[in-house]
């Protein structure tokens, strides 16, 4: 087996040590060592530009976390990062009252999003799904929620239930994605108290495969939708402007009655939006209150507004997609070679490599063996997240990435077979 040395980590491990003494558990959500592997993976990081990344010991690597999904651009990206310094510069963006780019994004996404009639622009995509559900059955006057993949860290919603009584849970239901046969028996159950369905068009389950819609599948939701009468919402933090500008309900051609933006639109900076049909949205302005300090600060929003610019003007998704197809035609060229449960799902502008779970649960030693042998040839993915293609990866940064998952995989192939 080719061996490649352990990262040199040490000032990520002593700037962790004193974390710790700082702020609980160090790090905190998805960005704690133990959702890498622990070791091996950096802890902090000191710069990025394009695709690429150097933590605080120096490492390079080639990224495809993209920030866990803003980066639709790269990082430092000179055209969205100027703009949003001559905002800050030459008028401000921290105002009791409104600027007028409020009024420019939301035109904008209407142009874009097929459900689009009005919008509310907010920071983070756990604030926006529950702004959506508040909306839903502020409209409805109903209670429940039906639900389908990952929504954000809110009570609601949260995997994790610590902390939280189950009052403020109990009357929302999960079903799983391309398994219409489960919402429509919980449905059959709660349809006529169901305020909201709300789930990832494009399922991309936390730690799992990705799964495109089989036929018929978000149609179906939608014919469920319509006949109980709850609002249908789309989850589309990770898909809108990446799989398509309109995102998966573009792409797929189902349109909800709302949804949820946020992540590639701005490329890094902080907004979400929930968007959708006035005849919804309208419960936000008549019977509800949403409201942040920092909701209308417009830097996020001059720096969504030239995103996009870029984003149209340089046919960006069209580039991803063709490059990334590419890419992915390799990885599974690559997986072909080697008999060890490895898998390859979603698309070309957001992909998964997995393996075959087990009893034994021999998959898990193989994908730990994967990523770390990845991490050492400075390739940047997690084994419990999926990756990402952004604008700025080229063909010879993907090219030195496919060649270190076929290293990669020759490694757990030897391994397996008892190799040294």
């Amino acid at each position: 087996m080719k061996q490649v040395e352990k990262l040199n980590i040490r000032r990520s491990l002593e700037l962790f040590e004193e974390a710790k003494t700082l702020v609980p558990g160090g790090v905190l959500g998805a960005r704690k060592p133990s959702d890498f592997i622990e070791g091996e993976y950096p802890i902090f990081l000191q710069s990025g530009k394009g695709c690429r990344l150097i933590d605080v010991d120096g490492n390079e690597f080639i990224d495809f976390l993209c920030g866990y999904g803003p980066i639709i651009l790269g990082y430092r990206e000179e055209e969205v990062d100027e703009a949003v310094i001559r905002q800050i510069r030459d008028k401000g963006f921290c105002f009791t009252l409104t600027q007028p780019y409020q009024n420019q994004l939301a035109k904008k996404i209407k142009e874009h999003v097929p459900c689009s009639e009005m919008s509310i622009f907010l920071k983070t995509g756990s604030d926006a799904t529950t702004a959506s559900i508040r909306i839903a059955r502020a409209y409805t006057n109903r209670l429940k929620v039906m639900r389908c993949g990952y929504h954000g860290w809110h009570d609601w919603c949260v995997e994790m239930k610590g902390g939280i009584p189950p009052k403020l849970y109990e009357d929302v239901y999960e079903f799983h994605y391309n398994h219409l046969d489960q919402l429509e028996e919980l449905m059959k159950q709660h349809g006529d108290q169901t305020a909201a369905i709300i789930m990832t068009p494009f399922g991309h389950p936390l730690h799992q495969k990705m799964e495109e819609p089989k036929p018929g599948f978000l149609e179906g939701v939608r014919e469920i939708a319509n006949r109980y009468g709850a609002v249908l919402i789309f989850d589309e933090v990770r898909t809108c402007f990446r799989l398509a500008m309109g995102g998966a309900q573009q792409r797929y051609g189902v349109t909800p009655d709302l949804a949820v933006l946020g992540k590639g639109m701005a490329n890094g900076y902080a907004i979400s939006v929930v968007t959708g049909k006035k005849e919804v949205m309208m419960a936000a302005a008549q019977k509800l209150f949403i409201s942040s300090t920092f909701f209308p600060n417009s830097d996020s929003y001059v720096a969504a507004l030239k995103t996009i610019e870029i984003l149209e003007r340089d046919n960006v998704l069209n580039s991803i997609w063709e490059k990334g197809n590419r890419f992915l035609k390799k990885i599974e060229a690559i997986i072909k070679k080697y008999d060890v449960g490895a898998e390859l799902s979603g698309v070309a502008p957001m992909f998964f490599i997995t393996f075959k779970r087990d009893e034994s649960g021999s998959h898990k030693a193989k994908r730990d063996d994967l990523y770390t042998q990845l991490i050492r040839r400075k390739i940047f993915f997690t084994p419990h997240h999926h990756g990402y293609i952004c604008y700025r990866h080229t063909d010879q940064d993907l090219d030195i990435a496919a060649n270190a998952i076929d290293e990669a995989l020759a490694y757990v192939n030897e391994k397996q077979k008892g190799g040294s």
